[in-house]
């Protein structure tokens, strides 16, 4: 029988047909997925005619159709629904791929066929896009040593196949943390708790098979448990859990994995000429250098910590006045923040949750979507991976724009955080493919009957992950390679955080912020608390955030450190961090940075994007509103369309004109001096 990876998917829009595939399928079709390319790739290298873009560069571009269709299901269901046989293959694949990969940059005629090509490039007549992509192609390989010789490639190729190894133990230590800790509380320990974060709590224990409500290590679940539970003790035990994932001992201690991760980065770096693996990193981002990251991160650190220091003597203040002697600690914070917030705004979660449903933020961002680029969304009858999935089909004007999934409770299977992510990318050349984009977040489920509730913070990141999304799914390329995010890592985080910005515009709240139980619109008085309240707190997110993103530079900055975590705690104390505050995601769990090399030396990313998007939004409103069509057709025209195939700086200085400061992020997060 065919392999229903390897088949011809006769299903609507080519969606993968989830119910036919089994765990067994996922070896011999990724097997058979990468001989087939290899071949392909033999074929160009050795192709006996001159090398030309079509039959080089574009052959590439449309070659490993059968690869791209396995690993498209299989990473997407590894992030979003593992299991123990998943988790085993990808232990396995992930040499295999890294051995495949490596083979191909190895291929000195390949590399022979593309290196004639840029020395020939003036001469080619190609359109800017396929001179990107011949830059672009010429540039990875590279990067990725094809150049080296001798024992310096057999050496390359080791590197990256053991980085490859450790960043899927990484992942995997850390989902079996998350997973594997809960807290169970009696009816006593309930008290004080509101009726939403009761719920999902008895959801979770229901989930887990427990006897009753459980605290895991969800986001959705720990945050709200340590905003409201007046029980100091059990906040202290669930934030320890929480911040001592991969930190534990034994098999999933990932200590160990990150300092050989960071030794292996600065030695890879080294092979290819660059003094150490952030200034290799950043070569290809705006950025551009390690000092223009640090310069911005240390411009909106002093503001942030000046903030943060003002919040805690408040803090504190109200520890005291609960009879609490000591210093503030870190599981202190956030429960006294929810006091605060209550105090100076008369706005506390319970009273804000009811108005924001699942169901109604997800048509809250659709609704955007229609009003800005005209895009509609219909309902998909179409299996999915898991029940949980819900699919749409994009389309404007009538015509087939993409197909959309979202994948938004958390469980056990998956990976925590939420990402975007495609099943397949937008293209036209060599052959013509609509995306399929799938939204990944880790929402509380509601127990049986009852209506999904989110935080503000879960419906800003339903409308950051929806950003990604229409990256995807309004790019409009010729090639898969520079399609939707396929663009600088600094540059990719503008359109999800501008996309944000709509969340907060009166009129959509007003008309989607409607309450779960009597259907009845948000009342102004609320909606204006909720606006007042949008920076409240601000100089706590900052700092945490800015902490990890200086850490993951200066680990990649110079020599690799020996011990991780004393180098860790030396950058924190350099910088002052405040004792109440810790790093959003310590080095044993911080898995942007160690699951994988997509953001290593790129934490910073969102914060240079934010530069970008509180600029841009700035058109919008300076060109009269949310909704202006015209300021709405520039964005798509020059960035959600483009992908990456025009540089990134020159895409924001046709949207916008110029380059923004640091000013308008200081600004829109209520920093300013």
């Amino acid at each position: 029988m065919t392999n229903p990876l390897l088949s011809d998917w006769q299903t609507p829009f080519g969606i993968a047909p989830f119910a036919e595939i089994s765990d067994e399928d996922f070896a011999p079709a990724l097997d058979e997925a990468l001989a087939a390319h290899m071949v392909e790739i033999e074929a160009i290298a050795d192709n006996a005619e001159p090398a030309t873009f079509a039959n080089t560069i574009e052959a590439m571009e449309g070659s490993g159709e059968a690869l791209d269709k396995v690993l498209g299901v299989f990473f997407n269901l590894s992030g979003a629904d593992s299991n123990d046989k998943r988790q085993e293959l990808q232990r396995d694949f992930s040499p295999k791929l890294s051995a495949h990969s490596s083979a191909i940059y190895a291929n000195a005629a390949l590399f022979g066929r593309i290196q004639d090509l840029w020395d020939r490039r003036d001469e080619l007549d190609l359109s800017e896009e396929e001179a990107r992509v011949l830059y672009l192609t010429h540039r990875g390989f590279v990067r990725a040593g094809a150049a080296l010789k001798g024992d310096e490639a057999d050496r390359m190729t080791a590197v990256k196949s053991r980085l490859a190894v450790l960043g899927t133990e990484f992942t995997q230590n850390l989902l079996k943390d998350e997973s594997a800790w809960s807290m169970v509380l009696s009816e006593a320990d309930l008290e004080g708790l509101p009726e939403f974060v009761i719920d999902t709590a008895r959801s979770a224990g229901e989930a887990a098979g427990a006897e009753g409500p459980v605290v895991t290590l969800s986001r959705s679940l720990i945050v709200p448990f340590l905003q409201f539970s007046p029980r100091r003790d059990l906040r202290e035990k669930a934030w320890r859990a929480w911040v001592m994932r991969g930190e534990n001992g034994g098999a999933t201690d990932n200590r160990g994995i990150a300092a050989e991760v960071l030794g292996l980065r600065a030695e890879r770096a080294q092979l290819l000429g660059y003094a150490d693996f952030a200034s290799y990193k950043l070569k290809t981002e705006m950025a551009g250098t390690p000092d223009k990251v640090r310069a911005l991160l240390l411009a909106v650190w002093e503001p942030a910590k000046a903030a943060a220091e003002r919040d805690a003597s408040e803090v504190e203040a109200l520890l005291r006045a609960d009879g609490i002697e000591g210093p503030v600690e870190p599981w202190d914070w956030r429960y006294y923040a929810e006091k605060r917030r209550k105090a100076q705004h008369d706005l506390d979660e319970a009273e804000l949750k009811p108005y924001l449903q699942l169901d109604r933020m997800i048509e809250a961002a659709f609704a955007c979507a229609n009003r800005l680029f005209g895009l509609e969304f219909s309902a998909l009858d179409v299996p999915m991976y898991h029940a949980d999935c819900k699919a749409w089909e994009v389309t404007r004007d009538g015509k087939h724009v993409a197909v959309f999934i979202g994948d938004y409770f958390a469980r056990a299977s998956k990976r925590s955080g939420a990402w975007c992510s495609a099943f397949r990318s937008q293209a036209k050349r060599p052959m013509v493919q609509t995306p399929i984009v799938v939204n990944v977040c880790n929402f509380a489920k509601p127990s049986a009957g009852k209506p999904a509730l989110l935080s503000y913070d879960d419906a800003r990141t339903l409308f950051h992950e929806f950003g990604h999304a229409l990256h995807q799914m309004l790019s409009d390329v010729e090639f898969g390679s520079v399609s939707g995010t396929s663009v600088a890592r600094d540059f990719v985080e503008l359109p999800s955080q501008l996309y944000e910005h709509w969340l907060e515009v009166p009129e959509v709240l007003a008309e989607f912020a409607t309450h779960a139980e009597t259907g009845e619109a948000m009342p102004e008085a609320l909606l204006n608390k909720v606006l007042a309240a949008a920076t409240f707190d601000m100089g706590f997110q900052t700092v945490e955030y800015v902490a990890s993103a200086l850490v993951d530079l200066e680990f990649h900055s110079g020599t690799a450190p020996a011990d991780p975590m004393q180098k860790q705690a030396e950058v924190l104390e350099g910088i002052g961090m405040p004792r109440a505050i810790t790093m959003r995601h310590a080095t044993p769990h911080f898995a942007h940075v160690f699951a994988g090399d997509g953001y290593s030396s790129g934490y910073y990313s969102y914060m240079w994007s934010e530069v970008m998007d509180a600029d841009a939004f700035e058109a919008f409103e300076e060109a009269g509103g949310a909704f202006d069509p015209k300021t709405a057709q520039k964005l798509e025209q020059f960035i959600l369309s483009k992908g990456g195939s025009v540089e990134a700086e020159d895409l924001y200085m046709a949207f916008r004109g110029r380059m923004p400061g640091v000013e308008a992020l200081l600004k829109g997060r209520g920093l300013a001096a």
